[in-house]
């Protein structure tokens, strides 16, 4: 019997990609060599083929098969790696054949994955999506399946190495799972105290390399991580971003998408996703300048689907605006709604316009009134310039402060609960309604 151990991985790849002729959802090549330099592999050839359909034993054919081992022989390459889903016995047979590690699409977003992680939850998340790939691909790695002896007392068959890994397996991912759920727990209680206090939540989503984090950085003046490479952003950050002195939201930066994205990436982000399945709007951003961006458009659409944010409103970003070609502008609907915002996110052009679609949305009509306060209720005063919600003070013999205020009602509602002050103590003005933002 023919024995095959797995080898370990190494720097220098030989890409494989394979044209089917009738099957519509094509990879991209180009991405798949954007993926390979993201995972910092030296692409060192790139060997074509055309099929009408994948080989069942080694997806490719015998000869094309014969070429790529010649290739692996001369030009030492330390893995192979297919542009396409491969099953594990695909893999196994392509290993025993090339004498090297093969790596199919799935193994090599996984491994993008696991470089780019920081968080804690971030790595759990990728972790438990790489334990559930391998758990479908032990076999592969082991082909001495001999009992185990055990010691004095303990004389019989043992169980298998392969049972073993399973069982290991199985309670690594039993314990990651919990670990993620606590995590969830700890999300949903964020989640639910943002809503109490009502400000709304805006999700960033789109393609990978679209421009996401650049744009969270210069709305926020954060300081996301940013490249020019796929996957950049793993890790979901939250910062809160003012429309004007009274308006505010919270703003999500997510992981970017891309086609045939691992379904197991897919559950394992599922507590991140929820961000955006509870928003209140989605911002999808586009690279304008990209010739496949309605494919990329409908591949964001399909996985929003997958994690149930497809009924999320949705506006358009088209970022990377700085060709000549392309200006700052809104474009509206037929109901005269704003769908589609062109902007630069690295010249900041066209960021008037997207913050005026923001304020458009969640403008809410503004209460002036009077509120006097006593002494002894500063707390009071020093909550309502933290809001920005005081217009002018004026200070009384008696020791009491009246205060003007422009302010809205659920921050009116937070007063009521925090301080347990009457409606009775709010004096409104003439000028009630401020009007939108």
């Amino acid at each position: 019997m023919f024995e095959f151990e797995r080898h370990d991985g190494g720097e220098r790849a030989l890409l494989v990609h394979v044209n089917f002729p009738h099957q519509a959802d094509q990879d991209d090549l180009a991405e798949f060599v954007e993926l390979t330099r993201s995972a910092d592999v030296i692409d060192v050839d790139i060997i074509m083929a055309s099929r009408q359909q994948p080989s069942a034993k080694t997806f490719i054919g015998k000869g094309k098969l014969e070429e790529v081992a010649a290739q692996v022989a001369v030009l030492e390459i330390d893995v192979v790696l297919f542009n396409h889903s491969l099953s594990p016995s695909q893999e196994r047979n392509l290993e025993a054949q090339l004498q090297c590690r093969v790596l199919d699409r799935t193994g090599l977003i996984l491994d993008i994955f696991a470089q780019r992680a920081q968080s804690f939850e971030g790595k759990l998340q990728v972790e438990l999506a790489q334990l559930k790939h391998l758990s479908t691909r032990l076999v592969r790695g082991w082909t001495h399946l001999e009992r185990q002896k055990g010691g004095i007392g303990l004389r019989g068959p043992g169980e298998t190495q392969l049972e073993t890994d399973r069982r290991l397996l199985g309670k690594r991912i039993k314990y990651l799972n919990n670990r993620l759920a606590k995590v969830a727990r700890q999300r949903d209680q964020s989640r639910q105290a943002r809503k109490k206090a009502e400000i709304p939540s805006v999700s960033l989503v789109g393609y990978t390399n679209a421009g996401k984090s650049t744009l969270f950085n210069a709305l926020t003046d954060a300081s996301a991580y940013t490249a020019d490479q796929l996957f950049a952003t793993l890790d979901p950050t939250l910062r809160k971003l003012n429309l004007d002195d009274y308006q505010s939201v919270i703003l999500a930066d997510t992981v970017g998408f891309v086609r045939h994205l691992p379904h197991d990436l897919i559950a394992a982000f599922r507590a991140t996703l929820i961000e955006t399945r509870e928003a209140d709007l989605i911002l999808h951003v586009v690279d304008c300048a990209d010739e496949n961006r309605q494919e990329k458009i409908e591949a964001v659409n399909r996985v929003l689907d997958e994690v149930g944010a497809d009924k999320v409103p949705q506006l358009m970003i088209y970022n990377k605006i700085d060709l000549p070609e392309y200006k700052a502008r809104i474009d509206e609907d037929e109901d005269n709604q704003p769908w589609r915002v062109w902007l630069s996110a690295q010249t900041h052009d066209g960021f008037d316009e997207l913050l005026s679609v923001l304020r458009g949305r969640f403008s809410v009509d503004k209460l002036r009134c009077h509120l006097s306060l006593q002494p002894d209720e500063g707390q009071i005063r020093a909550y309502l310039f933290e809001e920005g919600a005081i217009d002018e003070e004026k200070y009384e013999s008696n020791g009491e402060i009246t205060l003007n205020l422009t302010i809205s009602p659920a921050l009116l509602k937070r007063l009521y609960r925090k301080f347990q002050l009457s409606q009775e103590r709010f004096i409104m003005r003439t000028d009630t309604l401020a009007g939108a933002a």
